[in-house]
């Protein structure tokens, strides 16, 4: 089974962090992204890695190498300019083609949640799953009573009602025949499929996941990974 990963792009949020070094290379409590990454899917029995890389590619590959200090396979794709998620997902094919179904990840989420869930959800009719967690908002929410006394502060909450794509998806290679050149998944490929109903959602709750887009979260995730670590 493999597992790719969409490990190209510029990071340009995270700056100044990825002036020097990719997205996937970022440190979170200790440990680059993609190391986190790559510890989690050896959990469920994936070793065998493809990465999807452009922006200082050479940095990930003189971190990575084979895979075999990791204990995994490890094969690069490159894409010589940006294609946008879709796009480097395309230029992936050849490598890709064959499988039964894969997993395709971003570059720059951290998570626990169980991925053998997803592979299941896919099958001659649904091409993909995305997996879904409840949002997180960003900001902290207050409960008013009648009188406008305010009862409770929750810092932060997840709020259980709404769904937000989780960035990990199972897909079959039938995905090859919805991807564009370029572009990105989310706003070309996933609409197409939602009309055809070949895309569906696997729910998870209770699970760690976080996406590092901001300085912020670099903060906020480090801190949560090691109090996890030191539970």
């Amino acid at each position: 089974m493999k597992a790719v990963i969409l490990a190209g792009g510029y990071g340009k949020r995270l700056r100044p962090l990825t002036m020097d070094k990719p997205k996937p290379l970022v440190e979170i409590a200790g440990k680059p992204i993609l190391l986190w990454q790559i510890e989690w899917l050896k959990k469920y029995g994936i070793d065998e890695i493809v990465l999807l890389v452009g922006y200082l590619r050479d940095k990930i590959i003189e971190y990575v190498g084979s895979g075999r200090k990791f204990n995994v396979k490890v094969t690069y794709v490159v894409e010589d300019e940006p294609l946008g998620t879709g796009g480097a997902l395309k230029n992936a094919e050849l490598v890709l083609r064959n499988e039964e179904k894969f997993l395709v990840l971003n570059g720059d989420i951290i998570t626990n949640l169980d991925p053998l869930r997803l592979l299941a959800n896919v099958n001659e009719n649904i091409v993909v799953s995305i997996a879904a967690v409840p949002l997180r908002s960003p900001y902290g929410i207050l409960s008013i009573d009648e009188k406008g006394y305010i009862i409770r502060f929750e810092e932060k909450p997840i709020i259980e009602n709404y769904w937000i794509n989780a960035g990990v998806y199972a897909m079959t290679p039938k995905i090859f025949e919805y991807l564009p050149d370029k572009g990105d998944i989310e706003r070309t490929t996933f609409p197409k499929l939602a009309s055809e109903k070949r895309l569906i959602a696997t729910k998870y709750t209770g699970v760690l996941w976080r996406s590092i887009d901001t300085y912020k979260d670099v903060e906020e995730a480090g801190k949560e990974l090691s109090m996890l670590k030191g539970a």
